[in-house]
């Protein structure tokens, strides 16, 4: 709670994850693999204008089609085929209601979500704290640079060992863990870089 004190008052709230919608969330969620925030926008912004932001439309359009509408987001021909998982998975399971999918148990949203092909950890998560809500920490390169170079976990440490760290010493709150992930996200953007700014970091004798 000290790290989230430090960031926040250096920071302020981030108001993370823009979305109009849970489902926007969740694409976003995979158009955001290795790539940054703004090329997502431009995705998405491409899927908004075509009417292609819905289950019915993804599951619709042919895949060379939604490649190129979300080719901002780079490596699009596989995300397109990631989405088309997330979008079959949810049909089969769910008749293709993303909200009966959200109203699960937090485990059966996750582990569901894990079964789609090219959904890992990270991605999963992402979807089910900040599109279901649920109390469940998401760690990401930033997190853990920042927790190895405080000397808190190994540099080969593992994301459950990490996520652990989190979840056993903070309340089980998702707005907490909303917040706290962002925070670590900025920090990680603005000072924790490969050659980092430890001088005018928040966390800096931390």
């Amino acid at each position: 709670m000290n790290m989230f004190e430090l960031l926040l008052k250096r920071f302020g709230p981030q108001h993370w994850w823009p979305g109009d919608s849970p489902f926007e969330m969740m694409v976003g969620a995979v158009l955001t693999q290795n790539t940054n925030w703004k090329n997502v926008e431009k995705a998405i912004a491409n899927l908004k204008s075509e009417g292609l932001l819905s289950v019915d439309a993804i599951h619709q359009v042919p895949l060379s089609e939604l490649a190129e509408k979300i080719r901002p987001a780079g490596y699009f021909n596989i995300k397109a085929k990631r989405l088309k998982n997330l979008i079959q998975f949810i049909r089969d399971q769910y008749g293709g209601d993303i909200n009966v999918l959200l109203e699960e148990e937090t485990q059966a949203i996750r582990e569901g979500l894990l079964s789609v092909g090219g959904v890992g950890p990270e991605t999963a998560d992402s979807m089910v704290l900040y599109a279901a809500g649920r109390p469940v920490f998401v760690i990401d390169t930033y997190t853990h640079r920042i927790l190895s170079r405080h000397g808190l976990v190994d540099n080969d440490a593992a994301y459950y060992d990490l996520q652990e760290i989190f979840m056993n010493h903070l309340p089980e709150d998702a707005a907490l863990f909303n917040e706290f992930h962002a925070l670590i996200v900025k920090a990680g953007k603005e000072f924790c870089r490969k050659k980092p700014l430890c001088s005018e970091c928040p966390l800096e004798g931390w």
